[in-house]
């Protein structure tokens, strides 16, 4: 569904869990497109007919490189604060494994903003992993 976003509304997306860009300025319309769409498929699968979802999304304006970068590391270190995996590795809906080389990087992940503020290592997803970790 993220991908459907992307195609639909030409959102740029920096990491699952949502770091994303939004060249038209159009995030209510990603945002309602994204919940709705992600509702609907999983009280399909589980048959059942509930709201997944409470209150508004909380939008955060990114105004420089730097931020960007650290609003990945704390997307990508979540599930460990949250006890769900002890290594970021190991956590697989997120978007720290292909940032890493640890998984295929979907089409639509936008990495060279964030690659970008890592510096201008010839490795990289190595310098992205030492960030996160250090």
């Amino acid at each position: 569904m993220i991908d459907e976003a992307h195609k639909q509304f030409g959102v740029e997306i920096h990491a699952y869990h949502l770091l994303i860009k939004t060249p038209r300025a159009n995030l209510s319309r990603i945002m309602r497109h994204i919940n709705g769409v992600y509702t609907q498929r999983y009280n399909r699968r589980q048959k059942t007919d509930s709201a997944l979802f409470r209150g508004r999304y909380k939008a955060i304006l990114v105004d420089s490189d730097a931020y960007l970068l650290h609003l990945s590391k704390y997307i990508h270190f979540n599930p460990v604060s949250a006890y769900l995996v002890e290594t970021f590795e190991e956590y697989m809906w997120s978007s720290y494994r292909a940032y890493i080389g640890k998984s295929a990087s979907p089409g639509w992940l936008y990495q060279s903003e964030v690659y970008g503020q890592v510096g201008n290592a010839s490795n990289q997803a190595e310098a992205y992993r030492l960030f996160v970790n250090n």
